[in-house]
């Protein structure tokens, strides 16, 4: 068969049409924008408050008594309880709520993460003036469940009429001097009702106290 010029031409737009058809036909990847990366779930990659620590360390009582010898309520008024086991959060905010700018910093960070991988048992070893209450996690529920319905159970709240709030203690994370700590606190009052924060504190004059906020923590309160 004679290969005309006008067969070749259609030939060459056939080819041409397969393989426009052919490159449509592969599938595309789509990149997302420069520098754009897969914030990680910290519950999955960096679980917390995991059962089986061993009771707090005696270092952990001396910061949260310092942290509660002023009254947070006037006589009479609300108790201070506290849930026996330790737990706490790190709210996800690109990856962590945390952000370490200093090696003293990091350090504490490290150490919070390490301390609070499994949930440690908070005992009666605080020194707070206005005292305090320890609830197991059977007491913890039923404190919650009293706050929620408002004491409704009337024979299952007695022992609990006054409770608003119940405290969630995190351990602290030290620095390698034991001078700065990051410590948490997570007020609950019941349900889905609350706040928290993660927050720094310093040992001077003998006693710890709150630091000044800086951007290390800033991200580290909530209310839910």
């Amino acid at each position: 068969m004679r290969l005309t010029p006008r067969l070749g031409f259609r030939l060459i737009l056939v080819v041409f049409a397969v393989v426009v058809i052919c490159v449509r036909l592969i599938p595309r990847h789509r990149v997302g924008p420069a520098g754009s990366r897969v914030i990680s779930d910290l519950a999955a990659t960096s679980p917390l408050n995991q059962p089986g620590g061993d009771p707090a360390l005696a270092e952990a009582y001396e910061v949260y008594s310092a942290l509660y010898q002023a009254p947070s309520q006037p006589p009479n008024q609300e108790p201070l309880v506290f849930a026996n086991n330790s737990v706490t959060d790190i709210p996800q905010v690109g990856g962590s709520c945390l952000k370490p700018t200093t090696p003293d910093e990091r350090e504490m960070t490290d150490a919070f993460v390490a301390a609070n991988q499994q949930s440690h048992r908070w005992e009666q070893k605080f020194t707070i003036p206005q005292g305090y209450r320890l609830l197991d996690s059977s007491e913890v529920a039923q404190a919650q469940n009293c706050i929620v319905t408002h004491g409704q159970d009337s024979a299952g709240c007695a022992g609990y009429q006054q409770v608003r709030h119940i405290r969630f203690l995190g351990v602290p994370g030290f620095d390698r001097t034991h001078t700065h700590a990051l410590v948490s606190v997570i007020k609950n009052c019941g349900g889905d009702c609350g706040s928290g924060g993660i927050f720094a504190v310093e040992k001077a004059g003998g006693t710890w106290q709150r630091s000044a906020s800086t951007d290390f923590t800033s991200d580290c309160s909530w209310v839910y």
